[in-house]
């Protein structure tokens, strides 16, 4: 037995380093998203940095600022939730071998 131990945890180091790989990957994709037919218009990275953030003039409304707002939280939450799936879809593909 002493053989199919050290086969465990080669295949288990072997799978840290190509889960750390995926997470880097994962990192430094970007994702965006848009709200209000794209008057507002977000890109995060994977590690859920915003890296820009598009307003049309015509989305500054000064007497609707609310609506601005509700269509930045919007997209935020959009591109924030497209990390998340990416990220459980890699840890799915990463555990699915370990029998979780």
């Amino acid at each position: 037995m002493p053989g199919g131990y050290a086969n465990m945890l080669k295949q288990a180091q072997r799978m840290q380093r190509q889960m750390e790989q995926s997470q880097k990957e994962l990192e430094e994709r970007e994702y965006s998203a848009s709200a209000g037919g794209g008057a507002v218009e977000v890109v995060i990275t994977g590690s859920k940095a915003v890296k820009s953030l598009k307003i049309s003039p015509e989305a500054a409304d000064p007497d609707d600022v609310e609506m601005l707002q509700d269509m930045i939280v919007a997209a935020l939450n959009e591109a924030m939730e497209k990390v998340d799936k990416d990220s459980g879809d890699l840890l799915g593909k990463m555990s699915g071998g370990l029998g979780f």
